[in-house]
C-alpha cells in the first residue's frame, strides 16, 4: 500500500515562499497520480493541486494559480509544491495523498493514500 508523508511546513511572512514534500513508500510515483490539499480553522479542506502519475498533468486550484507550483521527482518518489508569495489566507495544515494513475474528482477524495500533514502558518 502507498503511503506518503508531508514535510516542509512552518512559520513564514506574508511574500514569502516554502517548499513542501511529500516522500511516497511502498508503491513507485510511476503509478500514482499526487494530491495537495489544505484545510484551514473551520473551513472545509480545499484540493490545492494535483500532478498526474505521468507529470503529463498538473491541475491548480484557482486561489493559487501563478503562485504554486507542483512537480515530482519519480527517481526520488517525492512529490513538492512550491508555494511563493505566500499570504495569511495560505495558512492551513497541508495534505499530500496518492491516487491511482489520476487525480481524483472531489467525491473520490477520500479514495486516497494520504499522510498526516504539516501546518504552513503565514504571518508577521
Amino acid at each position: 500500500q502507498l503511503q506518503v508523508a508531508e514535510s516542509g511546513g512552518g512559520l513564514v511572512q506574508p511574500g514569502g515562499s516554502l517548499r513542501l514534500s511529500c516522500a511516497a513508500s511502498g508503491f513507485t510515483l510511476d503509478y500514482y497520480a499526487i494530491g495537495w490539499f489544505r484545510q484551514a480553522p473551520g473551513k472545509e479542506r480545499e484540493g490545492v493541486s494535483c500532478i498526474s502519475s505521468s507529470g503529463g498533468v498538473t491541475i491548480y486550484a484557482d486561489s493559487v494559480k501563478g503562485r504554486f507550483t507542483i512537480s515530482k521527482d519519480n527517481a526520488k518518489n517525492t512529490t513538492y509544491l512550491q508555494m511563493n508569495s505566500l499570504t495569511p489566507e495560505d495558512t492551513a495544515v497541508y495534505y499530500c495523498a496518492g491516487f491511482l494513475y489520476f487525480c481524483p474528482n472531489k467525491k473520490d477524495f477520500d479514495s486516497g493514500s494520504w499522510g498526516q500533514g504539516t501546518q504552513v502558518t503565514v504571518s508577521s
